[in-house]
This record gives C-alpha cells, structure tokens and sequence, in this order.
C-alpha cells in the first residue's frame, strides 16, 4: 500500500514496538513522517529477540519520522504514565494508540503456570485497558483519534478455548476493551477497532513457536502494518466497533497482490492460518487431506482394518500410504515422519520419505524424524477420512507437531501422489 502522507505530524503511541508488527506500523507511519512514541521494555539486546527500543528509534527516523523512545512494561501503571506524559510534552498531543504488546503460551489447564497467567492477563488483557486509559484524555483533545487493538475477533467456539483456555481469556480481553470502548467513546468521536491477521504472521515470536522453517508459510508484518496505517488515515466518526482481518480489510480497500506479503511467494496459496478465525483456507495442512483422497483413504482403511486381523483403524490408515509410495514422492520430500498416537490405538508409526522408495510401518523410524506429529487415534482418523481438517487440528492443538514445521508441512506431497493414483 502507498503512503499518502495524511499521517504527517500525528503522533502515535505504540507498545511492544521494538521488534516485530509494532515495529513495522511505526515504519509504515514513519514514512509519512508521524511522530513515534516507542513504548517498550526492551531497553538492552535480548539475548534471543533483535532490537531495542533505541535501534527501532534510528530506523524511524531513518524512515523519515521523529522517534520518542520509552522503556515500558505496560503492567508498571507508574511507566506507562510517565511515557504518555512525556509524549504529550514532547511532541504536543497523542493522535492515535496501536496496543500491540503482547504475551502468549499455549499451554492447557493444568500445564499453565500462575506466573504465566498472570503475565499474559496483566500484559495482554490490563496493559491494554491501562494504556488506553492514559492515553484517552489525550486522544480526546485529536482531530482524529484512533485506538487500534491487535487482538482477534471476539469468536466463543469452545475449541479455541479448550487448548489454551489461558491464553485466549487473555486475549479477547484485548477484544472486549474494542467492544467496550468503541461504544463509550463513540460520541467523543474516537475510532477504537481490533485488527487481527488472517494469517500467520513472521516475527520473532513465531520463531519461537513454531521454528525459523515455518516462515515460507507466513506472511510479512507488512500487511498488518498496511491495514493499520490505512485505518489510521480514515475518518475517526466513520468506522469504530469493527474487528478486521487484515487481509479481508485490505481487498475492500481496493488491494489485490497478495504475493508481496509472502514470505515465500511460492507458498503465497498455502499459508498457515492465525488463530481464533473459522475460515476455510486452502493451506498445504488442509490440502493433504481433502477431497477425493480423504474418501478413497477411509474406503483403503476400512477394507485393510478387516484383512488386518483386528489392526485398527490407524493400521488401515498406514497400509493404505504404504501402497501409494514411490521413489519420485521421496525425491519431493525427503523427510522422514513419526506419528504418536494416543487414546484407543495408542501405537507409533513412521513414514519414511527420505530413503528408496520410502516405507511406512508401525514402530519409530530407522532414523531420526525430521518431524514429530502427535494426536489422539479417533482425532487421527477422522483427519485423514477428511472429518477433521488439519488446520482447525493444529491450530486448536489436537495435532501437535514437533520438530520441522517446514517438513511437515511436504506431507501434501504424499497427499497430492495418492490423489493422481486414486
């Protein structure tokens, strides 16, 4: 998207905006010359993240904008007073809030720590309410306020819940203060709407979860950045209330390549989808157990389960891959694959796709696995009998993966040689 220059001069408090998406809307604003008021906690290198509050200041006047940077921990009321006070002092006003600081783990229940609960509640849930607290008296004294929350659309299907109930509390309270807010100020005239991405998104916590390898199948920063720097530049009384996907938004903004927000072009069609959206997207998880395969697989496994003296339906599963293996699937991938199965027909398996003409049996592989894939024995099947689609598995933790996301995600290549055969 191109700058139109309409964000000159505003000022805009970011938090979380040393690294990452808050980082890229400060340079998306800076190009207009905004005014950046970087509020973040990381004042010295991390050992494992790039970037401090400082380097993101040089490479916002870099990009043509003025930088304020405040050490902040959005859970010290005392700090995040102060920053807003000095942005005011400093710069003349505040425009425009991005509440982009974030915590997240994905743990269940009981595997939660109460140290962890409280660090995703206190940044995500009440550093959010803090920060635009302090921030409104401002906003209110703005020709055009804006708050922007990056948090999800407020969606109460229980599977987004039950893997991470923690987590996702956290979260949607980031959506409930747009809920909230939105209506109270709507009189006031400040614009308070949610932007989440469609997809999976490259930073640095990304890496963490999910491995540098996942980033072909994620998008740039840059499209939250473009959704976020468009809002901004729209009339504050015209759209308040809203949760926008970012994709979504932007084609009805007019924008139709896609392609320049890839990580990896190649993947462009196959990305991995971000949490808490029901959507349906063609990803390389969701294609390899679609359609005509997923059919004849069931019909495989059921027929293989009767001559199997009692094998089950997971050994069905694999004699039927077994007999669609060639030498040319393992030139494409070149990845071996373990499956622990859990539940009723708790057993292990492998396929091997890295020597001859690959192989599939039960048991560990004769060589390390490049990929680790764990999942209950009924979830496994309805998976491949096409009644559970791989995405909505991964993505509410009913498929665990460890180990090379990328590798994994070849499996469509295996999925895609027994369609052709099929």
């Amino acid at each position: 998207m191109i700058n139109t220059g309409k964000l000159a001069g505003r000022t805009i408090f970011i938090t979380g905006a040393s690294r990452g998406i808050g980082k890229q809307i400060a340079l998306k604003a800076a190009n207009d010359g905004a005014n950046i008021v970087i509020a973040a906690k990381t004042a010295e290198p991390h050992p494992k993240l790039p970037g401090t509050i400082y380097t993101a200041a040089k490479e916002i006047e870099a990009a043509g904008g003025k930088a304020l940077p405040c050490i902040v921990d959005v859970r010290d009321e005392s700090q995040v007073i102060s920053a807003v006070e000095n942005a005011v002092k400093h710069f003349g006003g505040i425009d425009a809030l991005i509440n982009n600081a974030s915590a997240i783990s994905l743990t269940k229940t009981v595997d939660t720590e109460m140290k962890r609960f409280d660090l995703m509640h206190q940044i995500n849930t009440r550093g959010t309410f803090l920060v635009s607290k302090a921030c409104i008296p401002h906003l209110l004294k703005s020709s055009n306020p804006h708050i922007v929350n990056i948090s999800p659309p407020l969606n109460l299907a229980p599977h987004w819940f039950a893997p991470h109930v923690a987590y996702t509390m956290a979260k949607y309270g980031m959506s409930m203060c747009v809920l909230g807010m939105a209506q109270e100020f709507k009189d006031d005239g400040i614009a308070v709407n949610a932007v989440w991405p469609k997809t999976a998104i490259q930073t640095a916590a990304m890496d963490m979860l999910a491995g540098p390898d996942s980033n072909d199948y994620n998008r740039k920063p840059e499209i939250v950045a473009d959704t976020v720097y468009s809002l901004l530049c729209k009339d504050s009384r015209s759209i308040t209330g809203q949760f926008l996907v970012d994709e979504d938004y932007l084609r009805s903004e007019g924008i139709t390549d896609f392609a320049q927000y890839a990580c990896n072009p190649k993947y462009q069609d196959n990305l991995m989808p971000d949490f808490f959206l029901d959507v349906d997207p063609e990803t390389i998880l969701e294609n390899f157990a679609k359609g005509g395969v997923t059919k004849q697989l069931a019909k495989d496994a059921k027929q293989s389960k009767s001559s199997d003296a009692g094998g089950g339906k997971v050994a069905g599963i694999f004699t039927a891959i077994q007999a669609n293996l060639s030498s040319d699937l393992v030139n494409k991938t070149g990845a071996i694959f373990q499956f622990n199965v859990k539940g009723d027909e708790a057993s292990t398996w492998f396929i091997d796709l890295k020597n001859g003409k690959g192989s599939a049996g039960k048991g560990e592989p004769g060589q390390p696995a490049d990929t680790t894939l764990t999942m209950d024995s009924e979830n496994f099947f309805a998976m491949f009998s096409g009644k559970l689609k791989p995405t909505a598995a991964f993505m509410t933790g009913k498929l665990k993966i460890t180990g090379n996301l990328q590798k994994a995600m070849k499996l469509e290549n295996l999925m895609n040689s027994l369609k052709s055969k099929l």
